[in-house]
Formats: C-alpha cells, structure tokens, sequence
C-alpha cells in the first residue's frame, strides 16, 4: 500500500481497507461506501461484531480514515486524537477515534489510519439564530478546553505559516501563469502587508488550540430536546491547530456586513457563557479569511498530482482562477481597510 507523494492511496482498494480494519480486529462485512474527502480518504464500512452499536440497530457501522502519507507526524496525529478525547470526556459533542488495540492510531502498510463511530446529521440552519447561538456555546466549551494548554507539535495559523509560506511555494511552483505571475505576487504582497499590520497591532491575541476548520460542512445537526439527543456535534479535527479564536468563528459568517453582524452576535451570545472572547480579534475576521484564501491555492496546486485533484476542480489553474484569485485578494485587501464587525 505504500506510494509516492503523488499518487499516496495507489493502493488502498476496497479490499486493503477492509485488511487494515481486521489487522485492528474489526471484521468488515463487505459493505463499503466512500465519503467526500480529498486530503484524507474516508470511508462508512458495515462491521460483523458489535463495535459502535446501538441498541437495536443493525450490523455496527464505522468511519475509517485514512491519514494522507507525509503530511502530519505520528506526533501531530496522536495531538488531535488526544484533543478531540479531552473534549469527549467533558461531554462536548465531538467526535473522537476509537481506542483499538491500546491505540487511536494504528498503521497497516504504512498508512496511518483511525476508526471513528458514524454519527449522522445535516448541515446546520446558519441562517437560524437560536442554531447559532447553540453551536457559540459548544465552541466557547471547546475553546475553554483548548485553553488549557497548547499543542506542542502540531503548528501556529499565522501569517508565515498561511500566507508567506503558501505564496513563495506557489511562486516557486511554475504554477502559475507568466502573464499573470506578478500581477498576482504583487497583490498577495499588499494582502500579506495589511494582515500582518492587523495581526501585529491586535495586541491582546491568545493562541489556543482550534478546531481550525470550523465550517458548516464540519458541524452536523441531529433532532432531538437535548444535547445526547440532538443539536450539533462536531467532526474533523485534521486541521487542529494553535490560533486565535475568531478563526473558529468567522466561518460560519456568511452575507453582507448586516447579515455577518446578526450572525456573529447569535454566536457570542453562546460562547461567552462559556469562554471570553476577546473583541479585539473581531480585527482578525478578515485577515484570517485572507489567509485562507491563499492557503486554499497552495493547497490545491501542491496536491495536483493526485489524481482525485483534477478530477473535483477542473477549473484550477487555468487563466480564468488566477484571474479571479487577483481580484479576490484585492477585494480582501480593501475590506481589510473597513472597521471590523461591531457587535
């Protein structure tokens, strides 16, 4: 199972998950069905034995992921998993890997590998300020707890590590365009410039783990008059990292200025029974979406080689994005000018 960067699940066929999950002691009963990943691989497996069963539910059903070779460490993979079990044991709604054979981490062929109970949901109602206010107290739990202490091996978000870095890969790429390559390396440069101004003069900013990809697709919302019942829970911790707390929040933000407002308001409504938050990194709502932004590129391009990449954005890398990645950032340089959020 092994393979180059290029080409790094080569060999993960239905057959060697199903090997890698009987090396753990989890029989598979031949039902597989892959889930929507492209840094890792996932997949729902249907398991002969009784590990993750509910009463009265039929054969156990699990989530096997498949670690992409080369990216974390063991250290950094063994951080996340001992986060997401923090949090578990204070009853927040996250979803943790099961403990297997003593480990969380296990490795068959050498590719790492976790198995997590399957929980089910749909997308949160962000548009619903009740739903945003629910999902702010469990965030202020998970940043409560993340406060605690830090991450020794996994990395900082900053502006090195998403932006400087992401941008002299690509330059160094060939990725892109010629006719376009410094009109985009010059309006990065005047976006890194304005973010790191924000984040240097935001003084009072505190790194604490994250779950670091805080989107809606991340939260899943189940029915039910309570928090064991239903309400959101929280899966994939793969980008945990150390940060300041708005990036778990500004995600969730979406519409105009009014619009972001309201919703950001619901959210803190929440949080702050939990956790204090710091108003000075409503500043950093922004720069933080520019940072993605750039991240987001780079990491596309340095994933182009594998072959699931061309196929999910034929549209990367032609004129047209590089196009529209300079005016992105434009605009994003702009609204880095304007006053942050007030609420």
């Amino acid at each position: 199972m092994a393979s180059d960067r290029s080409k790094p699940y080569e060999n993960l066929t239905p057959d060697a998950v199903l090997d890698a999950l009987e090396s753990v002691g989890l029989r598979g009963d031949g039902r597989l069905l892959a889930l929507n990943s492209y840094e890792n691989r996932v997949y729902q497996v249907s398991l002969e034995d009784d590990v993750g069963r509910t009463e009265g539910a039929g054969p156990s059903v699990v989530v096997a992921k498949f670690y992409r070779p080369h990216r974390w460490s063991e250290a950094q993979l063994l951080e996340e998993h001992a986060f997401a079990a923090e949090l578990v044991e204070r009853e927040i709604p996250v979803v943790a890997p099961f403990e297997l054979d003593g480990k969380t981490l296990n490795t068959f062929n050498d590719i790492r590998f976790a198995v997590f109970p399957r929980r089910g949901g749909r997308p949160p109602e962000l548009e619903n300020e009740n739903v945003l206010e629910w999902i702010g107290r469990f965030l202020g739990r998970i940043h409560a707890v993340g406060a605690l202490r830090p991450f020794k091996a996994r990395p900082a978000l900053n502006v090195e590590t998403f932006g400087a870095e992401p941008r002299d890969w690509l330059l160094a790429s060939g990725m892109l365009p010629q006719d376009l390559r410094e009109a985009w390396r010059s309006t990065v440069n005047l976006a890194l410039e304005s973010t790191r101004n924000i984040f240097e003069r935001t003084e009072r900013t505190r790194l604490i783990r994250l779950h670091g990809d805080c989107h809606a697709g991340n939260i899943l919302w189940t029915e039910g008059g309570n928090t064991a019942l239903g309400g959101p829970h929280f899966v994939d911790l793969d980008d945990a990292r150390m940060g300041p707390a708005a990036q778990d929040l500004w995600m969730l933000l979406a519409g105009d200025r009014a619009t972001a407002t309201k919703q950001l308001r619901a959210l803190l409504q929440g949080y702050e029974q939990f956790h204090g938050f710091n108003r000075e990194e409503l500043g950093l709502i922004e720069p933080l979406r520019t940072l993605r932004l750039i991240h987001y590129s780079a990491w596309l391009a340095r994933r182009w080689e594998d072959p699931a990449f061309p196929a999910a954005f034929p549209w990367f890398g032609t004129q047209r994005y590089w196009q529209d990645r300079i005016l992105e950032l434009r605009e994003q340089t702009s609204n880095m000018d304007e006053a942050p959020l007030d609420v």
